[in-house]
């Protein structure tokens, strides 16, 4: 049944923004890019297809479904991660080839390194645990969910790719075998607070969605 449900969320409820802004994972080639902009694509996908939903009724017609509330939203969720996964994978080889192709350090911020995904990781929990929990409380208030929610996501891009520039904190843009071993810390932190914060995502918005009256 969740597959069913993701499968009609990736053919009918997904805006196609969503796949184009996933595919921006291959910025990280990009000399002298500011790459925490490939996080907030990541945050704007969501934000244009839940738009997209609302204006085609997507929320009303899944509850029409013979499924619970619960699944509607754990759909909803899983489309989020899919797409924020699929964006960090598409990142992956292209940051490998960006340190052969151009070896001296990113100029704008942080390099696509461990540190990097780690924080990106980060900064997708805190925009997926803030939209979704506020999204669901009506299930239609999307622009207001997004600007609750993409704020500090956009701080805490902000402030990774301006740490390295601070002598002490250059460790995190290095791309050097012994300082991606030192970042290992950040990726894994990372992760587990992803992981945590959606499961907490999709509670919270769960109960929530329980309680709205379509």
């Amino acid at each position: 049944m969740m597959f069913n449900l993701l499968y009609k969320e990736l053919r009918l409820a997904a805006h196609p923004n969503l796949f184009i802004f996933t595919c921006l994972g291959v910025l990280v080639i990009v000399p002298a890019y500011p790459y925490g902009m490939v996080f907030i694509f990541g945050c704007l996908a969501p934000f244009i297809t839940f738009m997209y939903g609302r204006e085609t009724n997507d929320i009303y017609y899944t509850a029409l479904l013979p499924v619970k509330k619960r699944d509607t939203v754990k759909a909803k969720c899983l489309l989020l991660v899919l797409a924020q996964m699929t964006q960090l994978l598409i990142s992956l080889p292209f940051a490998f080839l960006r340190v052969g192709l151009l070896p001296s350090s990113n100029p704008a911020g942080i390099e696509a390194n461990v540190a990097y995904y780690g924080f990106g990781l980060m900064v997708y929990t805190v925009f997926n645990l803030i939209f979704l929990t506020q999204f669901f409380k009506d299930a239609h208030k999307v622009e207001i969910a997004f600007l609750m929610a993409i704020i500090p996501a956009t701080l805490g891009v902000l402030a990774m790719e301006v740490i390295v520039h601070f002598p002490r904190f250059a460790w995190l843009d290095s791309v050097e075998p012994a300082m991606l071993v030192r970042q290992l810390p950040i990726l894994l932190v990372g992760a587990v607070v992803y992981v945590i914060g959606n499961v907490a995502a999709y509670r919270i918005s769960a109960e929530r969605f329980e309680m709205v009256d379509l």
